[in-house]
């Protein structure tokens, strides 16, 4: 064998022991893989139950969150709603005041007289009257009336909040 065959064969030797010591590498590297994963998955596996008990407690604890504030905006529109009850109620109790012989009584007086009258009443008598006199009687009437009277007793017809008088009127 010539010296040239010697080292083409050498070579091929080498290559081959190469090639076999990657592949056993290799072959452990898989084998190194395998048992990490089969590590991994009974970890993974048992802590899957855990990730889940925990999204679910977020989420549950979300929805209590959103329950309480639906529960305060119900108690808001309750409190609202009650509150428009009890206006009703007064205003139809305020018109029911005004009986209907002393309305057509006080829409037969001269409006100056009927303004005298109304403005010694107590106000939401007077008011009721006033609401339901005909509206041409009921302005002169209130014409006649010094104007802070006239303004309260128009601010109880239309059941207007009272203001403070150094309250500033905001727009």
């Amino acid at each position: 064998m010539t010296k040239a065959k010697i080292i083409t064969s050498l070579k091929l030797t080498a290559l081959a022991a190469g090639l076999l010591l990657g592949t056993a590498a290799h072959q452990a590297a898989l084998a190194q893989d395998i048992k990490a994963d089969a590590k991994a998955n009974p970890y993974c596996a048992n802590i899957a139950d855990a990730a889940s008990d925990a999204r679910f407690a977020l989420q549950k604890q979300a929805l209590a969150d959103m329950e309480k504030e639906i529960e305060g905006r119900i108690k808001v529109l309750e409190a609202k709603r009650a509150e428009y009850e009890e206006w009703l109620r007064r205003r139809n109790e305020v018109l029911t005041k005004a009986d209907e012989t002393i309305v057509l009584i006080y829409s037969r007086m001269r409006p100056d007289a009927a303004a005298l009258q109304l403005t010694n009443m107590d106000e939401e008598i007077a008011a009721a009257v006033i609401a339901r006199l005909n509206p041409r009687v009921a302005s002169a009437v209130l014409n006649e009336m010094e104007p802070a009277r006239a303004a309260q007793l128009a601010n109880v017809i239309t059941d207007a909040p009272k203001r403070d008088k150094n309250t500033v009127r905001q727009n």
